[in-house]
């Protein structure tokens, strides 16, 4: 079994009408639906992605109306990244975001204080894209690259526990990477800042990965084989989902 790369990310907004205004007016994105975190049906939850609502371009946002900035800290995501398709689509979302490119990376962070980085796409997975009218769709969003996450222990890392899931880890550094039959992703580490992490507006609640769902039964067995303590899995109506937290506390 592999994982087919990043399925979806799940964010956290205060502001849900601000969140559509960038995610689909700025971002190009599609607002697929609206509808609620199943765990707390008081809560509304937008989905945004490509035309189709395909897993691997799909960002997610919960809203607590009025909640205060987070901050990222150790065990969470703090950037997300995105494909684009060449160098000329670097050069129109530094325009259009008004940031500086920095090499072959742009970066910028939404309103709430998310972190996103755009990189070119090396490799032959389908480009995810939706359709906007001022976004030429060959320099328009592409899908999930991957995410960067701040390691809760620096010594402890994840080597065994991302091995026994099947992610292979680049030679370097921290930078992990599974790949499926269709597609690919991955996550990277970095040592994490004094400061504690704070849930909050602009900050990644969970990623998760992509799997066919009739292994499901067989990855909550290899996560808990693996020592992790996963969940049930549960029933989203759109997908299925299982829920654990790797050994540095990212909820995946």
């Amino acid at each position: 079994m592999k994982l087919e790369g990043i399925h979806h990310v799940t964010c956290i907004t205060g502001d849900a009408p601000r969140n559509v205004d960038y995610y689909t007016g700025v971002l190009g994105l599609r607002l697929v639906k609206k509808s609620v975190n199943q765990d707390d049906p008081t809560v509304y939850h937008l989905f945004y992605a490509d035309e189709k609502g395909t897993p691997g371009s799909d960002i997610t946002i919960f809203e607590y109306p009025g909640a205060a900035p987070g901050r990222a800290g150790a065990g969470m995501v703090h950037t997300v990244v995105w494909r684009v398709g060449s160098t000329d689509a670097l050069d129109f979302w530094a325009e259009r975001l008004g940031v500086e490119r920095d090499g072959d990376i742009v970066r910028f962070a939404d309103p709430e204080g998310l972190q996103h980085e755009l990189v070119v796409s090396r490799v032959p997975d389908e480009p995810l894209i939706a359709d906007h009218p001022e976004i030429p769709h060959e320099l328009a969003l592409q899908g999930f690259e991957g995410v960067r996450a701040y390691a809760r222990n620096p010594e402890l890392r994840t080597e065994p526990f991302l091995d026994a899931l099947g992610f292979e880890r680049q030679e370097g550094g921290q930078h992990w990477e599974t790949r499926g039959e269709l597609r690919g992703g991955w996550i990277e580490y970095e040592d994490a800042p004094e400061e504690p992490g704070i849930p909050g507006g602009g900050t990644v609640h969970h990623v998760a990965w992509a799997s066919t769902m009739d292994e499901h039964e067989a990855w909550q067995r290899r996560v808990a084989e693996a020592g992790g303590r996963p969940t049930q899995v549960i029933d989203r109506f759109w997908f299925r989902s299982i829920y654990f937290r790797e050994p540095s506390g990212v909820l995946f």
